[in-house]
C-alpha cells in the first residue's frame, strides 16, 4: 500500500515537472517569436504642395493623429511649392517602404511620373484637395466640392452686384483652383449682367505671391470692384496690396477655404466672403479609405465633401478662432 502511494507521488512530481518544463519552453518561444496577432505598425506617407498654408498645416495634423492612434506612423514632406523636390519625396517615400502614400501635388500634370512609379511598386495614393494626371491609379480622390465653391460665390456676388470688374488670382497648375474658377465663371456666364474679367493672375495661391501680382494689377491703374482670390492666401494677399495702397472704394474680395485669418477678415467687413472647406471630414475619410485599401476592402473612388459660403450675415455662427 505503501508502495502505491509513492508511485503515485512520483507520477504527480514527474507531471509537474513536466508541466513546468512545457510552460518555460512556451514562454521562451513567445519571447523570440511574438504572437501573429501583435500590431506591426505600418508606414504612411504624405506630401502636400506646400506647408506654407493653414489648410494643409491642419489637414496633416488631424491625419497624422489619427494615424498614430492606431499605433502607425506618418512621414511627412514638404515640397515648398517645387513639383520636382515632391516627385523626388516621393520616390523616397517609397524606398522607405511606405504602405500608402497620401498626396496633394503641386501640379497636377507633373506629378505624374511619381504616382506611375506609386502604382508600379503596388503601393496605393490617396489624392487630397485635388486631381492629378494620375487618377487613374489613385485608390482614392478625397476633395471639396471645388466648382461648387466658385457657384456659391458668383451667386452671391449676382445678388449684390448688377455689374462688376473682376480680377481672378489663381494657379492652374492646381485642378483645384482650376475648377473654382471655372464654376464661378460658368454661373457669372449664366446671367444677363454686366461682368467683365479685368485681370487674371494664374500662377500662384501664396500669400505674399499673390499681393506682388496684385501690385502689379494696381499698377496699371485700371478699374475694378471685385476679387476672387481661389483660396484664401490669395484673397488675403489681395486684400493686403489694396491697403498698402489706401484704397477706399468698395471692393468686394472673395476666398475659399474658411480659415480662421479669412474669417477674421469677414467679420470685420475687410473680405466678402470664403467658401468654406472642412478639413476635419477630409481627414477622417483619407484615412478610412487608406486603412480600407489596405486591408482589400473597395472604397469610392471619388468623393466631394460639401463646401458652404461664409459672410457677414452668418460667419458668428462659425468658429472664427479655428476651422469647420
Amino acid at each position: 500500500m505503501l508502495a502505491r502511494k509513492r508511485i503515485r507521488f512520483a507520477v504527480i512530481m514527474l507531471i509537474l515537472l513536466v508541466c513546468i518544463v512545457f510552460v518555460q519552453i512556451f514562454v521562451a518561444f513567445v519571447l523570440r517569436h511574438p504572437l501573429k496577432n501583435e500590431h506591426v505598425p505600418r508606414k504612411f506617407g504624405a506630401t502636400y504642395m506646400t506647408m506654407d498654408n493653414q489648410y494643409f498645416e491642419l489637414l496633416n495634423s488631424l491625419i497624422e493623429e489619427i494615424v498614430e492612434s492606431n499605433g502607425d506612423r506618418l512621414i511627412t514632406r514638404d515640397p515648398a511649392n517645387s513639383q520636382l523636390k515632391q516627385n523626388e519625396q516621393i520616390m523616397d517615400m517609397l524606398d522607405m517602404g511606405v504602405d500608402l502614400i497620401f498626396v496633394n501635388p503641386v501640379d497636377y500634370e507633373s506629378i505624374a511620373p511619381a504616382l506611375v512609379a506609386c502604382h508600379e511598386r503596388n503601393v496605393p495614393f490617396i489624392n487630397i484637395d485635388t486631381t492629378t494626371a494620375g487618377d487613374g491609379y489613385a485608390s482614392s480622390i478625397i476633395m471639396s466640392d471645388n466648382y461648387n465653391a466658385g457657384v456659391l460665390i458668383a451667386k452671391d456676388l449676382i445678388s449684390k452686384r448688377k455689374s462688376a470688374k473682376i480680377v481672378i488670382l489663381y494657379d492652374k497648375a492646381i485642378s483645384s483652383t482650376n475648377l473654382r474658377f471655372q464654376g464661378f465663371l460658368d454661373t457669372i456666364g449664366q446671367s444677363d449682367l454686366q461682368y467683365s474679367i479685368v485681370y487674371t493672375a494664374s500662377g500662384t495661391t501664396l500669400l505674399h505671391e499673390t499681393m506682388v501680382e496684385m501690385q502689379k494689377f494696381l499698377d496699371l491703374g485700371l478699374e475694378f470692384d471685385v476679387v476672387l482670390g481661389c483660396n484664401d492666401p490669395a484673397a488675403l494677399g489681395a486684400l493686403a496690396a489694396i491697403q498698402n495702397n489706401h484704397i477706399k472704394k468698395d471692393v468686394l474680395i472673395y476666398g475659399i477655404d474658411g480659415s480662421p485669418s479669412a474669417k477674421m477678415m469677414v467679420q470685420q467687413g475687410y473680405m466678402e466672403g470664403t467658401a468654406a472647406q472642412f478639413p476635419s471630414k477630409v481627414a477622417k475619410l483619407a484615412v478610412q479609405n487608406a486603412y480600407s485599401c489596405l486591408e482589400g476592402t473597395s472604397v469610392e473612388h471619388n468623393v466631394k465633401i460639401p463646401v458652404q459660403l461664409i459672410t457677414k450675415e452668418n460667419v458668428d455662427s462659425y468658429n472664427v478662432m479655428g476651422w469647420q
